[in-house]
């Protein structure tokens, strides 16, 4: 009879310390990823979703910005998970491409920003202590990660952008493939909806 009292002990508890990590978004991460988002979209209805759909378009028109600098302000400012967010400003056909970078900077800037990923955290610190045991200097590991993290992303980028291509192409997903981003379609959808 106690086996069986404390297999059901044992077998409830398994739910009581999920609802114990339910609760636990619900009061943490939840609340501030909303209370994130809000703020974003209260930014972009500030400045205006047509002047920052043109910045974006203008920024990201280019590979090399889309996919490093608008991934590198993404987990800076606005930090993991929120960073994604930032891909919304993207033809729906690199937005593949946009979280692979965003999601592949993650771990490299812990070193320099751990604000921008704390739960990444102990793993840089781990290398960095055996780095530094070695003679090593941390922010120079630290400013070597986020540099080649750089480096990474923009080749990650390039490559899921080429694989979403042929993907959308062997789809017949034409409406993705024929989303322009030129500013001056922006201003004139922007013109149209006003």
């Amino acid at each position: 009879m106690d086996v069986l009292t404390n297999a059901a002990s044992a077998f409830i508890g398994l739910f009581q310390a999920g609802g114990k990590v339910f609760m636990g978004y619900m009061t943490g991460i939840i609340p501030l990823l909303i209370a994130l988002i809000t703020a974003i979209n209260a930014l972009v209805k500030f400045i205006g979703e047509g002047r920052v759909n043109r910045f974006m378009a203008k920024l990201t028109k280019f590979a090399i910005l889309r996919y490093t600098v608008l991934p590198v302000l993404g987990v800076f400012f606005f930090t993991n998970p929120m960073c994604y967010t930032a891909g919304r400003f993207l033809p729906e056909k690199y937005k593949p491409a946009y979280y692979d970078s965003c999601v592949s900077f993650l771990h490299p800037v812990t070193g320099l920003f751990p604000h921008a990923n704390s739960a990444e955290l102990f793993v840089f610190l781990g290398i960095a202590n055996g780095f530094t045991k070695a003679g090593g200097d941390q922010a120079k590991l630290a400013l070597l990660y986020a540099l080649a993290g750089i480096v990474i992303i923009f080749i990650r980028g390039l490559i899921t952008e080429r694989f979403s291509m042929y993907f959308f192409k062997r789809n017949g997903n034409t409406k993705i493939l024929n989303q322009n981003t030129d500013v001056n379609d922006l201003k004139k959808t922007n013109a149209q909806e006003a």
